[in-house]
């Protein structure tokens, strides 16, 4: 196991210099958790937490710059002069019962590291790394990028010398175990959202959930209930947004956490597709498959819109004497999504784009006998490239035929944004000033000028205007 070099030296530089004071003014200190976690991966963290004997009140007195942000739970933010990168600082914890499955009852400080790390989540998550190689900046110096790559600072085993572990979450590490820190129940009654947390974590590194704390979860997975949907909604958000969705979702599946948190997904399981167009199998098969392209970084709509384009078959299938039939999924789908983005608390702009993916996954298929005025319609469709996404990830889950795919994207790629979106030729203005009475037909009117200069039949306000006194002669 080969430690990384830190992806952001300003970080971690201010971790050490947070860390250096804290142990100048005669406080224990270290990097902590996810950091050394990812350090000892080759990853690289995206910040620096630091853990330490200091309470918050001792850290906002030492240091200029300070955010008391969580100091109830002993967390204050330490920003690094006016502008520089801030440091989440913890002091180290001895929580009491969770009565609210998320919140502990009573924060008791310590100043004992150990203890500390024994109520944390997951043994790969409760490592500690000293980060100086002494007591203090000026005995000995500080960990450096360069000592990480080179491995000046490890020890025999190929380990940072430095890492202090007290829950085998080094062991852990090396065979790829995601394991609850002493009693798995325990853990995942003070904080139910822990469940999901371990799948992503499982997912995210290609590791295998423990099986003392695989079974915890299933006989837990329904506490998921009592945790605010916004929570549960942005772990699922990661999951599907960190490259390893399939394995996300096959995790949740076998843990039972699926049917609790999104078991409209969970109906898929088992719902026959026509196998002319579906050869892969079923509707959960096909929605892995999806999940499987997802690129990590992708949007949220994008990955949600994966997730849920299907989602209305399970309750529309229907086997008629010629085939296996899913009559109006698609508006089911969108009604069925509406209700999970509410659920979940999505803002109005990811619910609009996660419906209209669900909405507009099927019309590829008309797309070469569409009017010229109505293909480019659809190309305006918000997020164009989303809808062109994941109708190709559709199509490969499938069949593997991309002929509407292609015609499509080809086609997009080809029409200049003025010719899909050009100016207005005439607005209510003319119609008016022609002596039009304004009303609900100027709608019409205005459409039908649109559909004609968007199929090229028209080119001026004049030839515009002609057209409406066609269609639209004035009364009297």
């Amino acid at each position: 196991m080969e430690a990384a070099m830190p992806g952001d030296s300003r970080q971690f530089d201010a971790a050490l210099r947070v860390v250096g004071e804290l142990r100048a003014a005669g406080y224990e200190a270290h990097l902590a958790g996810g950091c050394v976690r990812d350090l000892l991966l080759g990853r690289e963290p995206k910040d620096y937490d630091v853990a330490t004997s200091a309470t918050p009140e001792v850290v906002l007195g030492l240091f200029k710059r300070t955010f008391a942000v969580g100091a109830h739970f002993g967390v204050v933010l330490v920003q690094d002069g006016d502008e520089g990168a801030v440091t989440e600082v913890a002091t180290f914890r001895s929580d009491g019962a969770y009565s609210d499955g998320r919140h502990p009852n009573v924060v008791r400080y310590t100043t004992s590291a150990e203890e500390d790390v024994k109520r944390r989540d997951f043994t790969i998550n409760g490592l500690l790394m000293d980060p100086l190689r002494g007591t203090g900046l000026q005995e000995a110096g500080p960990l450096t990028p360069s000592s990480l790559r080179s491995g000046s600072a490890q020890d025999d085993s190929g380990l940072g010398s430095q890492v202090i572990d007290y829950v085998g979450g080094i062991r852990d590490l090396e065979i790829g175990v995601v394991r609850a820190i002493g009693r798995a129940n325990l853990r995942f009654e003070e904080d139910h959202l822990r469940m999901l947390r371990a799948v992503r974590f499982a997912a995210r590194f290609g590791f295998e959930i423990e099986e003392g704390t695989k079974r915890a979860i299933r006989s837990l997975a329904g506490k998921t209930a009592a945790v605010s949907r916004e929570r549960v909604r942005d772990e699922l958000t990661k999951m599907l947004t960190e490259g390893q969705a399939r394995r996300a979702f096959e995790l949740l599946d076998e843990t039972g956490l699926l049917k609790e948190v999104l078991p409209e997904v969970a109906r898929m399981k088992g719902v026959e597709q026509p196998a002319e167009f579906h050869p892969e199998g079923d509707v959960w098969v096909h929605t892995l498959r999806l999940l499987e392209q997802l690129g990590a970084g992708c949007s949220a709509t994008l990955a949600w819109g994966a997730l849920l384009h299907d989602v209305g078959k399970p309750p529309t299938f229907r086997r008629a004497p010629d085939r296996i039939r899913f009559d109006g999924h698609v508006d089911v789908g969108v009604a069925m999504g509406a209700e999970i983005c509410r659920r979940f608390r999505f803002s109005n702009e990811e619910t609009r784009q996660t419906l209209a993916l669900i909405e507009n996954h099927m019309r590829f298929m008309d797309a070469g006998r569409m009017k010229t005025s109505t293909l480019k319609r659809f190309f305006r469709l918000e997020g164009f490239e989303e809808h062109l996404a994941l109708h190709r990830m559709d199509c490969v889950a499938g069949s593997g035929n991309l002929e509407h795919w292609e015609f499509v994207r080809e086609r997009y790629d080809a029409m200049p944004e003025e010719t899909v979106r050009p100016r207005p030729l005439i607005t209510g203005r003319e119609l008016i000033a022609a002596g039009y009475a304004p009303g609900a037909g100027f709608k019409e009117m205005l459409r039908a000028v649109e559909d004609a200069q968007l199929e090229g039949a028209i080119w001026s306000a004049d030839e515009a205007m002609g057209l409406v006194r066609e269609r639209f002669p004035l009364q009297g």
